[in-house]
């Protein structure tokens, strides 16, 4: 008899992988459907199908695995002794057995994370969510720990060329051109290189700003991130622990620029990304980038990774009117340091998270704010309630361990997951909301209740994690009218419906940015971005967000982006995509079935 609950568990977990196993190997459909709850889900990150793609329901997910067991060639299957050991814990508000385990397939070493629960007829547990992900392939492994680089090529030979002089050519690309060409320096751009890096891919960034981290430094001087330093590492280097917990965006840039140092990443600054047009017989992209002192250099690279964020170009409001004032106006994209500003009368359309920001920092500085709310906001305590996604961060297992959790809830699960915290929140800032609708402000929960991360992957914004401004519009010490209220823009400011004329001397324009569907379409054209189609947002049937970190209708053509723990999760597999189609391991297209 097992002496702990421990080793109960283990059993458990042993036992259904030993089952999962022979059933695969075996095919035997109908026995491994019966591995599996009816309202089961199966993610799996490239191990089996190469994609990222969940199915749900015990006889599709059997009918997927049969239909791709004879390619995977999986085996081995085995509880990972090197992780947390099989527990039980509750997930999207079920008791379940949690377990990590290791297996083999025809590429390499995979990893996944198990739940059972127990079956509603009393039988032994079945399968409630499974996660298979690649994690490396045997024939290239990355070049970290003990395969890390000896240094002997300069190290040995005095009169050869040294680490910086290998360096500086391999940044310099003068004979060559990259294998991947990735648009975009910071987080979705830093993590994708260095994983490609040490993959052995040759890899070039390039942006725009002049300075590695500027697409941090350059925002609005008061910005700090907004969840907690644990969840926000880049892929092999964690930040130092003697980090603040909230980290600004200076402190953030410059860390960038240590990192492309320090993982010796190719880099350009001050280089215009103009676009391209792929070659489908070489398989090959040709793109044009202007360079810093206004000449071109086209390059033939054979993937193209887009790392420019969940948005980019500033959206400016179709508003006839607004043409009319006479006073400044300015993108919160544009908007700087406040302190230019002390004293005006300010109007800020919007009330996301960087109106709210770009308020608090206006009223510091002495300015007469009013925002204009289009719609209704989510709006969270900053602390401890947006941090309630987090958690699962501060429980003890490691980053590679939480990431790996991170990865393997299923859209289903995740919903219901959000739509609980989201009621935990609520209940928590009670009284902060109640007094925001007394001052008249408009609010939301997410669709379905689902809250503020499902408005950040359906559609980038549309919330505000409070860290003070909530509080001065409560106080009345920060405005707030709706947009339905104002009937047109005047020379000095907004004239409302009742008569009244809400006098201005700068609007500021917090109406959020283009997405990277509007990008695809400016760079490489409208046929490009009809065959890729949305970028971003949920697909039904893949329950995925559209077009990131996997094959697209496009080939050569990949997308990278979202918070710093997405891009560092993601990048791993989108990175192994990339390395498997350089050797030929899978075709350009992806494919159907």
């Amino acid at each position: 008899m097992p002496d702990t609950i421990e080793e109960t568990l283990s059993g458990t977990v042993d036992r259904w992988l030993a089952d999962f196993e022979r059933a695969v190997s075996g095919s035997d459909p109908a026995s491994l459907e019966n591995l599996f709850l009816d309202d089961s889900h199966w993610r799996d990150l490239l191990a089996f199908t190469w994609h990222i793609g969940t199915v749900s329901g015990a006889g599709d997910i059997a009918e997927m695995l049969m239909r791709r067991a004879g390619s995977t060639k999986a085996g081995v299957f085995e509880t990972d002794r090197d992780r947390v050991p099989p527990r039980l814990v509750t997930r999207a508000g079920e008791e379940v057995i949690e377990a990590f385990f290791g297996f083999e397939t025809a590429v390499g070493r995979a990893r996944g994370i198990l739940r059972l629960k127990r079956a509603v007829d009393g039988d032994a547990p079945r399968a409630w969510t499974l996660l298979t992900a690649l994690d490396e392939m045997d024939d290239f492994p990355e070049t970290v720990g003990k395969a890390r680089p000896r240094g002997e090529s300069y190290s040995r030979d005095f009169h050869g060329p040294n680490w910086l002089d290998q360096r500086e050519a391999s940044v310099a690309y003068a004979d060559r051109d990259p294998a991947v060409l990735v648009v975009g320096g910071g987080q979705a751009g830093l993590s994708i290189a260095a994983r490609l890096t040490q993959l052995g891919v040759d890899t070039l960034i390039v942006d725009r700003e002049q300075r590695i981290g500027d697409n941090w430094r350059k925002r609005y001087h008061a910005l700090t991130l907004h969840n907690q330093v644990q969840v926000n590492h880049l892929p092999y280097m964690p930040f130092p622990p003697s980090w603040p917990t909230y980290i600004p965006k200076d402190k953030l840039a410059g860390w960038f620029e240590a990192y492309t140092e320090s993982m010796d990443l190719n880099f350009w600054t001050g280089v215009e990304f103009e676009g391209g047009a792929y070659d489908d017989q070489k398989e090959e992209w040709s793109v044009t980038l202007r360079l810093t002192d206004g000449t071109t250099r086209e390059m033939h690279p054979r993937h193209v990774v887009m790392a420019t964020g969940v948005s980019g170009v500033p959206n400016m409001p179709d508003i006839p009117s607004l043409k009319d004032f006479k006073g400044k106006i300015v993108h919160t994209g544009d908007y700087g340091d406040g302190s230019v500003y002390t004293d005006k009368r300010v109007l800020i359309l919007g009330t996301g998270t960087s109106a709210h920001d770009v308020a608090q920092d206006l009223h510091a500085r002495g300015a007469q704010i009013t925002m204009i709310q289009r719609s209704p906001t989510l709006v969270i305590n900053v602390e401890p309630s947006a941090q309630l996604p987090y958690a699962l961060y501060d429980e003890g297992p490691s980053l590679e361990d939480c990431d790996l959790i991170a990865a393997s809830t299923p859209y289903q699960l995740m919903k219901t997951a959000h739509q609980n915290m989201t009621a935990q929140a609520r209940e928590m800032d009670k009284p902060l909301l109640e007094g925001l609708e007394r001052a008249g402000f408009k609010m939301h929960f997410g669709k379905d209740g689902t809250g503020w991360q499902f408005m950040y992957l359906t559609r980038g914004g549309g919330y505000y994690f409070n860290v003070g401004c909530s509080e001065l519009i409560v106080d009345g010490k920060v405005g707030v009218v709706q947009f339905d209220d104002v009937d047109r823009f005047v020379g000095d400011g907004a004239l409302m419906r009742n008569g009244e004329t809400l006098a201005a001397d700068v609007i500021v324009l917090a109406t959020g940015f283009k997405g990277q569907d509007y990008l695809v379409g400016a760079m490489f054209g409208d046929e490009v971005a009809e065959c890729v189609g949305p970028v971003w947002g949920f697909d039904a049937s893949s329950q995925e967000l559209r077009n990131m970190w996997s094959r697209t209708g496009q080939p050569g053509l990949w997308f990278n982006a979202g918070s710093l723990a997405q891009c560092r999760i993601y990048s791993k597999y989108l990175a192994l995509q990339i390395k498997a189609r350089e050797e030929g391991l899978i075709p350009a297209a992806r494919e159907t079935s």
